[in-house]
């Protein structure tokens, strides 16, 4: 079966009929009775009778009238007839393609071409719509819409602050942003009661290590693969040199360690006593999906505590359901000094992160409150949606939906690419609904990707991990929308296969 033929572009708009054809059609001549009158500045035709001319029109000119010049109206050439004239064409308008090029860069402008260049323009649930009156099935998002696309839930709470009162003074308290910490607080690991509102991943993995550097824990340690955010400090964590290499030099005494390596995360700790800062993920989602040894988050937590070393979990991709529990950590009962939360926290509807910690933890950022402040971090409209957040996946049960889901659907892809297996396919695995298809080959995932989106269904690829083809849908996909998934990965890897062997 081939593939679906995906535009390479959009066309502008094609343009109206302009004003200037309709001022043609409306200035010509009619046809029959009375002549029209004369345009002024041009002599009117001389009627067939004419009347005889008076003394005064007989008598010579005199001398004055002899050399004055031509009259204004005699030097006036005529001007041209409205027929004549060339109508001004409608400027096009720039395409959103257009203006990504000229303002946001051409590199997301030729992958959004690539693929189709349509632009979106709405979302519900589970489904994003484009302006080509397309809608596409989101089975990606990079685990941001654990809900969906605009939750009622979570938008009712946003509407009703947003008519209230958005955003802050920062002078007086914010009862919305207390009652938002207060609920994640009260469904993280015990002792995890301090909370930090930040608008990004990445601005939490900030606050998280400068809170283990005002501890005296400022070696860091990171894991292979691993993926914590683009902002500088962030990016000193993130183990991908594609990405650093441009900004160095980063943070320096930072070390790696392979994912699930405890004799390689003891020799490096050991060297690094009462000065290390661990970061590290319960799954790794950029790095691919990978999941670690049973085991493996209790034995690097109780390294930390045997070395002295500050520990914090990444689970801005992991947690709120993801994985079928709370929180990543869950499964292995890991108290971190700091726990890193996001994408889901949004609720799918505004921008929003957290740092959680322990109270210890936390001391200096509790007693200075201008240690590590942001204008926009903890905004009323942000902890709103999180606040309604929380308290949906609570009362939905997203994470038990989660568990569930995840099962059924890893179990779909398997079977879906098992005729695939050892010369397309590698492996599949996952843990909740976060689950990664590994190809044999990088170029299988661009192809594969194409594919679905062709089909109308969206998926991610990973950015530390470039074999894998990583899947984080939503928990309140239907019965339908997983089989629809499902059937379309079937064609687009027959489809891939059918081409690349």
């Amino acid at each position: 079966m081939t593939a679906a033929p995906v535009a390479v572009g959009m066309t502008g708009p094609a343009p109206e009929e302009t004003a200037g054809s309709a001022a043609v059609e409306m200035a010509a001549p009619a046809t029959g009775g009375a002549p029209a009158p004369a345009p002024a500045g041009v002599a009117a035709p001389a009627s067939e009778e004419t009347a005889p001319p008076t003394a005064e029109e007989t008598a010579p000119p005199t001398a004055v009238e002899t050399a004055a010049p031509p009259t204004p109206e005699a030097a006036t050439p005529t001007p041209p007839t409205p027929e004549a004239a060339t109508p001004t064409p409608t400027p096009t308008l720039p395409t959103t393609a257009d203006l990504y090029r000229r303002h946001l860069g051409t590199g997301r402008a030729v992958m959004g071409t690539v693929l189709g260049g349509m632009a979106e323009t709405h979302s519900e649930g589970a489904w994003v719509y484009t302006d080509d009156g397309r809608r596409y099935l989101d089975f990606g998002g990079y685990g941001v819409f654990i809900l969906g696309h605009r939750h009622p839930a979570v938008l009712d709470a946003v509407r009703r602050q947003l008519d209230a009162h958005p955003l802050a003074t920062r002078v007086f308290l914010e009862p919305v942003a207390a009652k938002a910490a207060a609920a994640l607080a009260a469904r993280t690991p015990t002792g995890l009661d301090h909370v930090h509102f930040v608008n990004s991943g990445a601005e939490a993995t900030e606050a998280g290590l400068k809170l283990a550097r005002a501890h005296g824990r400022n070696a860091l340690v990171t894991t292979v693969s691993g993926y914590h955010g683009k902002t500088l400090g962030a990016l000193s964590v993130t183990a991908n040199s594609l990405y650093q290499e441009a900004f160095q030099p980063l943070l320096p005494d930072t070390a790696q360690v392979a994912y699930g390596d405890l004799a390689g995360l003891d020799t490096v700790l050991r060297a690094r006593r009462d000065r290390a800062c661990v970061i590290l993920e319960p799954v790794q989602g950029e790095g691919g999906v990978r999941i670690p040894p049973v085991g493996y988050l209790a034995e690097a937590a109780a390294l930390c505590r045997v070395y002295g070393a500050f520990l914090i979990v990444d689970e801005v991709q992991t947690g709120l359901g993801r994985l079928g529990t709370w929180w990543g950590v869950d499964a292995e009962g890991v108290v971190p000094d700091v726990l890193l939360v996001g994408k889901g926290l949004s609720g799918g509807v505004v921008p929003v992160a957290a740092m959680v910690a322990t109270e210890d933890a936390y001391g200096p950022f509790s007693r200075d409150p201008y240690l590590h402040t942001s204008t926009f971090g903890a905004s009323p409209i942000a902890c709103a949606a999180a606040l309604a957040a929380v308290e949906t996946i609570d009362r939905e049960d997203i994470v038990g939906r989660a568990a569930a889901l995840g099962r059924q659907l890893l179990a779909g892809v398997e079977d879906v690419c098992a005729p695939y297996r050892g010369h397309l396919v590698h492996d599949v695995r996952g843990r909740g609904l976060l689950i990664g298809i590994e190809f044999t080959r990088a170029q299988a995932v661009g192809e594969t990707l194409l594919e679905l989106v062709s089909r109308g269904v969206l998926v991610n690829h990973s950015l530390n991990s470039t074999r894998i083809l990583r899947l984080t849908p939503p928990a309140i996909a239907d019965a339908d929308e997983t089989r629809l998934f499902l059937d379309t990965l079937a064609e687009a890897l027959k489809a891939v296969h059918t081409r690349l062997t």
